[in-house]
């Protein structure tokens, strides 16, 4: 598959060294030869200097022949993204997708209109990660989770502290002392390695785990495991950036106090006027530990750090957390510090370019696949397939067709009705299935599917 970037930022150089891991023919055009040397020297991409919505430029690309278009540009207008991907669809690439960074075009009216035009994707990752993070704090037992099919299978994260009832205890046996639950240990994350675990695989201190459950078995194996939820009614959010104001104006709905913190006194006036009533925008450094005791950080439930600067916020969320809050949460973009951060006891950790890469993984993949997730505690990837007739997942059991190690099927959805999948499971015509895979077994696991 050949695919062109254009836009070597954050995004884009990640994109890049993610999709030419997979064994993609990748080409990435910017402006900036030096974006463009480093990113070369980490990924096996061709580059390409031009600006942005060049025609020459995209035409060197053979932007034309190409199978997907992906215009992420760095540090400009987004609409420009927009344009870079209409030419290239009317130069014959098969499919386009562009960043963007206004909420007005992703109403479904606009969405339609674009569609029309030939867009087959936008997104924007400042406004999926507010909603990410949204989704976590209504969830705060967890790590991280994940509906299937609108909750029928639910996927939840845990990390295995000393107290645990599963410490030295293996897959087996936490099996049979919940044996009237329907559950699966998906996977475990272990010294920044993932483990997909068989029935002997022991439980370690410090271990992320992952657990496919139904919706009925959510609760019992919560209060098994001495997991409860927080109900959050006040949180404080350090940072008045996009994600911040997102963040603030969703929590607003159905909290009463959001506070945020921000240094910046123009961008305080600005975020005043954005934001609904019952935010309150305090002008200060929430890096300091006296602001935020002056700021009454010990009534919060929840910090949410989300300043555009990763030391600051997985400092901050560490301040918070030893100041009595319940939850923190930190916008971590540093892939290499996302580990770090759990390890100093941050509760969640949110990433922009994770959470995006998903998005357009997808479009490399068959069009059975519903969504996929890269979690953001493990280098593995979440997919929800619906099953093609007579594709290859239904031909036997699931321990007949050979499916590939690395992956595991976790549940299905059949009809009304969703269950654990286990060796003896035969998975029919249309059923919804959840799958956890690593890297190397993506594409593989995507045949299956066909």
């Amino acid at each position: 598959m050949k695919i062109v970037i254009e836009g070597a930022g954050e995004v884009g150089s990640h994109l890049a060294k993610m999709l030419s891991g997979a064994s993609f023919d990748i080409t990435v055009i910017d402006k900036d030869e030096s974006r463009l040397q480093e990113l070369a020297s980490t990924a096996d991409v061709v580059t390409i200097t031009g600006k942005a919505s060049s025609i020459s430029a995209l035409k060197q690309a053979n932007v034309g022949e190409a199978d997907l278009f992906i215009a992420v540009n760095p540090n400009t207008k987004q609409d420009v993204n927009i344009v870079s991907s209409l030419i290239s669809k009317k130069l014959g690439c098969q499919k386009v997708c562009a960043r963007i960074d206004d909420e007005e075009y992703l109403t479904y009216e606009n969405k339609y209109m674009f569609t029309e035009m030939g867009i087959d994707l936008m997104f924007y990752p400042e406004m999926v990660a507010a909603k990410e993070i949204c989704n976590r704090l209504k969830n705060t037992a967890t790590s991280e989770s994940l509906d299937f099919a609108r909750g029928k299978l639910q996927m939840f994260v845990f990390r295995v502290e000393e107290e645990s009832k599963l410490m030295d205890t293996n897959i087996e046996q936490f099996v049979a002392s919940v044996s009237n639950e329907e559950f699966r240990v998906a996977a475990i994350s272990r010294d920044n390695a993932t483990i997909i675990p068989k029935h002997d695989t022991k439980f370690k201190y410090h271990d992320l785990v992952f657990i496919i459950t139904t919706r009925e078995a959510l609760h019992p194996l919560m209060d098994y495991l001495g997991k409860t939820n927080i109900n959050i009614s006040k949180a404080m959010i350090l940072g008045g950036s996009r994600i911040g104001k997102m963040v603030a104006n969703e929590l607003s709905k159905s909290i009463g106090c959001v506070k945020i913190l921000e240094k910046d006194k123009n961008k305080c006036a600005e975020l005043r006027d954005s934001t609904a009533d019952n935010v309150s925008v305090v002008n200060g450094d929430g890096r300091n530990s006296d602001f935020l005791i002056e700021q009454n950080i010990k009534e919060f439930d929840a910090f949410i750090a989300v300043t555009g600067n990763d030391e600051a916020n997985v400092l901050a969320c560490v301040v918070a957390k030893k100041l009595g809050v319940s939850k923190t949460i930190a916008e971590v973009e540093n892939i290499e510090y996302i580990h770090i951060a759990e390890d100093m006891g941050v509760d969640a950790v949110i990433n922009k370019k994770l959470i995006t890469a998903g998005k357009i993984y997808k479009m490399t993949l068959s069009n059975k696949v519903r969504f996929i997730k890269y979690m953001s505690e493990t280098n593995a990837e979440v997919l929800e397939y619906i099953v093609a007739p007579g594709s290859r997942i239904t031909k036997g059991t699931l321990k007949e067709i050979d499916f590939p190690k690395n992956a595991i099927v976790g549940g299905v959805i059949r009809g009304n009705d969703s269950f654990i999948a286990v060796g003896n499971t035969k998975i029919e015509s249309y059923d919804r299935v959840a799958v956890f895979a690593l890297p190397d077994a993506v594409k593989e696991v995507d045949q299956f599917f066909k």
